[in-house]
């Protein structure tokens, strides 16, 4: 079990910091367990368009695919919310008015659970 979370901060860690060098905004992390079925973490970001949503969605990838992990990026049709699944951790990719409309962060969050990684 140790183990296990130690593999999943490197990963998170790696994560945030493709989605830093690919000059995300606003990145957060957020612990969910015991919240939510399908995930233990959450990431969730901002982009400046949709060109740099891809490019983030793209860097997250390359990061899980560096720790042998598949990665599945969803919504490149609208290119304005892309969600990069992880399994137990899963990437949330913004537009910033699209990230305001959603508000993840507060339906998600608890004050001891969330955590600016900036």
């Amino acid at each position: 079990m140790k183990n296990e979370q130690q593999s999943l901060e490197r990963i998170i860690a790696s994560v945030v910091s493709a989605l830093e060098d690919k000059k995300a905004q606003d990145i957060l992390v957020m612990d969910v367990r015991g919240r939510c079925a399908f995930a233990d973490h959450f990431i969730i970001a901002s982009a400046r368009s949709d060109r740099q949503l891809k490019a983030l969605a793209e860097a997250v990838s390359e990061a899980a695919h560096r720790h042998e992990l598949s990665a599945r990026i969803e919504g490149l049709d609208a290119m304005e919310w892309l969600l990069v699944d992880l399994g137990d951790l899963i990437v949330h990719l913004f537009l910033p008015e699209v990230r305001e409309s959603f508000q993840l962060e507060h339906l998600w969050s608890t004050p001891d659970r969330m955590k600016s990684a900036s």
